[in-house]
């Protein structure tokens, strides 16, 4: 009988050493293979996702009528701009910052996808560095999910969608997406929040600076308010500007010259919140001229143009502040109790002031408040005080629509009051009132205002009731006139109804009138207005008082406060912001 002989398993490994690496090597190539087969099949499965609806949400902005930013409205701080409209520095400070090679990379890092996938199967700490592309998809196209899954993904969408969309179509489409803090969703918003311009205007430095806030805008976005932030920012500027300066982005003089931007504060301060009452008003009439919600209007992306001066508003709101600062008033602005001249049950002291172009209804001027946030209620458009005398002028003539009841109205508002001083101002002729000279949207304008007007008085019987005004201001007394006015000026004289309204600067030459009246008897004043008026300008102030009544949440007119006294405040107000108003202050 035959006897086998067993063979050592290292002779028979040694034997079969070969075999096995072939063996081995194939499994391998299948498995290359499987795995391409599969990145192919995945590639060509995954399409590119629509945008989620919150990233494509734009708000609509209010600006003034020299285009400076009021505010704005919608649930998201984001309008798109074109790329277009972002200066080339500005786009190579971004991805100086955040992807140097975006230009010629494939949609993805393979540096940055290791790391991720070693991170997610170690458990260990969470990595960055995506490309801008793939930024991109993470935020406006992907949920913001950190997993494993969710980053092959993301890398699949990347690569596909360098393949099938230009570089500045992506980058256009990051820039209008991406997080700068304070609120801001896109380059736009962010260029207003921060240094108040759009961003076509923003400077190399300005540029620079908000590439960097990407890093970290949650932190940086107290940048100009906290001197820690700021320092911590401006090294990271120094570094972005140094890359644009090495990649050619910026010249070796530009980087020179670069200087470190001021901030707007942040957070705003209390004349924010006073601009609340404007875009309240405008956005209620843009709204109606669009045939739209409010709600509509403020995801739309609209830019609100309106008749405001804002520079002539915030002036107005210090003005208004130093009236309640002075003199030791002892009633409150803007919903703060107070006591009133008789120690009575604690009231408030509200401030309206309106001012109107004569002839056109364009308003320039509306302080409904001094704090939004704790009075809404707009009193220069809403506010409901006693007229008495202040309607004298018109007790003898006939007026037409709308100002036919005027002088039935027992409590007309300041915008009224305004309204039909500036009718009186233009020969007669009245025009309706007006906050929204344009709107535009992508850059186009979708709608433009034409004012409204129509004859509601006589030319001659304006006439008479500007003279009824020019009298109470002879007979006011140098006193009084002295705070508007020097004594020597001739008495105002409304112009012939079918003369030129004179140009801006002959107007300054025309002396205003100024008519003041109140409400309640002797001391006992309820309510004052002061009214300036000429041929370029109808201002209107008015001083009421209100405390709580019986029911609650009632009010009930109450004597305005006797020190200072309520109608030499008003007059002064109304002599400062008028004074304001034609210096060109505004």
């Amino acid at each position: 009988m035959k006897r086998h002989l067993r063979v050592p398993l290292r002779l028979r490994l040694r034997r079969n050493r070969g075999r096995l690496l072939r063996r081995l090597a194939a499994a391998f190539l299948v498995l290359i293979a499987a795995l391409c087969t599969a990145a192919v099949v995945a590639y060509r499965l995954t399409g590119i996702p629509e945008p989620h609806p919150e990233t494509v949400t734009q708000s609509t902005v209010f600006v003034d009528e020299k285009g400076s930013y009021l505010g704005r409205r919608g649930p998201v701080d984001r309008q798109e701009v074109p790329l277009s409209q972002v200066p080339r520095y500005v786009q190579d400070a971004v991805i100086a910052a955040e992807n140097r090679s975006f230009r010629t990379d494939d949609g993805v890092s393979p540096r940055a996808i290791a790391r991720a996938v070693l991170a997610s199967l170690t458990g260990g700490e969470r990595q960055g560095g995506s490309t801008i592309t793939q930024q991109y998809v993470k935020n406006a196209l992907l949920s913001p999910e950190q997993s494993l899954t969710r980053k092959a993904r993301e890398a699949l969408i990347a690569i596909k969608l360098d393949r099938t969309r230009s570089k500045d179509d992506i980058l256009a489409g990051y820039l209008n997406t991406v997080y700068f803090g304070r609120g801001s969703a896109g380059i736009q918003a962010a260029s207003r929040n921060y240094f108040g311009v759009d961003t076509h205007n923003l400077t190399v430095s300005q540029g620079a600076a908000l590439a960097s806030i990407v890093n970290i805008p949650s932190y940086y976005e107290k940048a100009g308010s906290d001197p820690k932030v700021t320092a911590t920012l401006k090294a990271r500027w120094e570094w972005v500007l140094d890359a644009m300066a090495a990649s050619g982005g910026i010249t070796a003089k530009q980087r020179a010259e670069a200087a470190f931007p001021a901030f707007r504060f942040y957070p705003p301060g209390t004349t924010e919140g006073q601009r609340q009452y404007m875009i309240d008003v405008a956005a209620k009439e843009a709204a109606d001229r669009l045939g739209i919600t409010e709600d509509q209007l403020a995801r739309g992306g609209y830019t609100v143009h309106t008749t405001f001066d804002l520079a002539l508003q915030d002036a107005t709101t210090e003005a208004v502040k130093d009236l309640k600062g002075s003199k030791g008033s002892k009633g409150s602005q803007g919903g703060e109790g107070g006591k009133d001249g008789t120690g009575s049950k604690s009231s408030t002291l509200h401030t309206a002031v309106v001012a109107i172009k004569p002839g056109d209804g364009a308003v320039r001027l509306l302080y409904g408040g001094s704090d939004y946030a704790r009075q809404p209620f707009n009193d220069a458009v809403g506010g409901a005080v006693e007229a008495d005398t202040a309607l004298d002028p018109f007790g003898k003539v006939r007026l037409g629509a709308p100002l036919t009841d005027l002088p039935k109205t027992a409590a007309p508002t300041p915008l009224q009051l305004a309204s039909a001083y500036a009718t009186v101002a233009a020969n007669g002729v009245y025009a309706t009132p007006y906050t929204v000279m344009k709107i535009t949207r992508d850059g186009r304008t979708v709608y433009t205002t034409r004012p409204e007007t129509r004859q509601a008085l006589d030319e001659k019987e304006a006439y008479f009731v500007g003279e009824q005004v020019s009298r109470t201001y002879e007979e006011a007394g140098p006193s009084y006139k002295g705070t508007v006015l020097p004594d020597t000026v001739p008495p105002y004289t409304v112009p012939p109804y079918k003369e030129a309204v004179p140009s801006t600067s002959a107007a300054q030459q025309t002396p205003p009138a100024f008519f003041t009246a109140g409400a309640g008897g002797g001391i006992t004043r309820r309510t004052v207005w002061s009214t300036g008026l000429d041929p370029q300008l109808a201002l209107t102030v008015a001083l009421f008082a209100d405390r709580p009544g019986e029911r609650k949440n009632t009010t009930v007119p109450a004597q305005l406060p006797n020190d200072p006294d309520p109608t030499g405040s008003a007059e002064e107000t109304a002599g400062r912001i008028w004074g304001l108003a034609t210096a060109g202050a505004g």
